[in-house]
């Protein structure tokens, strides 16, 4: 299995992700960003890169705001 990350801003908005995501029913997991990845916050939000397609749009249309989304 393939697998990405998503970068933010903000702690409080990889919180707001991972609600959404448990939610929505979507395999993710809260990490540290990795070192070879910068981001402005601590922690990233770990997905399956093939269902990013599907996730991007949903944080989206929820306001979430995000850096990028990354596979590692």
């Amino acid at each position: 299995m393939d697998y990405s990350v998503i970068l933010f801003h903000s702690t409080n908005h990889a919180i707001w992700t991972s609600k959404l995501l448990k939610k929505s029913g979507f395999y993710h997991a809260m990490i540290p960003v990795p070192r070879h990845l910068s981001s402005d916050c601590g922690y990233c939000v770990k997905i399956e890169t093939d269902r990013a397609s599907e996730i991007e749009p949903m944080l989206h249309s929820a306001g979430v705001e995000f850096q990028k989304i990354l596979p590692i």
